[in-house]
């Protein structure tokens, strides 16, 4: 029996204003392909933000795209917020050819990640013990966001992924204290 492998690709991206999609399915030439669409669903809201979709591209999505942003759309972009983000790529009107994806968005966590590393004097020689100790804690900031990230992505806990995700943004926190 002929059928699609459906796959979505979602990368975590640098530009906070944006949500990148690449299709990655496998289609069928027997099987079609009818009104293909995403449903996404933003963190913190309940809508669901239907798209029309093309087969075999990759659309650069934006809070205008999503409904979260309705003015200034084009001219002025709005930093979509980190969490997990529902996908569901739908390639029939009967909803019985789909892939549903998890997608835990980081891209603000890990802008101000890299904005503590450009601050610290590191130099190609052993660096004093507090510098090794701020790179140590920063190392553990980085592992808990990619456990985060994989424990709502391949092994499908939103929980405890978000526990840790919060945690990490907790961590980062504390070590980007400005007036501690």
């Amino acid at each position: 029996m002929a059928n699609h492998v459906l796959s979505l690709e979602i990368p975590t991206v640098s530009n906070p204003c944006v949500l990148k999609i690449f299709d990655t399915s496998v289609y069928s030439a027997l099987v079609g392909v009818n009104r293909p669409r995403l449903e996404i669903v933003v963190p913190g809201f309940t809508y669901t933000s239907e798209l029309s979709f093309v087969p075999e591209s990759s659309p650069t999505l934006t809070a205008c795209d999503l409904g979260l942003q309705t003015e200034n759309c084009g001219t002025s972009y709005v930093n979509l917020p980190d969490g997990i983000y529902g996908i569901k790529y739908i390639v029939d009107p009967e909803c019985t050819v789909y892939v549903n994806y998890n997608h835990l968005r980081m891209t603000c966590a890990l802008n101000r990640y890299e904005k503590i590393l450009c601050n610290i004097d590191v130099a190609d020689c052993d660096p004093p013990a507090k510098v090794k100790e701020k790179l140590k804690e920063l190392h553990l900031i980085k592992m808990y966001l990619e456990a985060a990230k994989a424990k709502v992505e391949t092994c499908h806990d939103n929980q405890a992924g978000m526990t840790l995700f919060n945690y990490a943004v907790k961590l980062l926190d504390k070590l980007d204290c400005k007036h501690c």
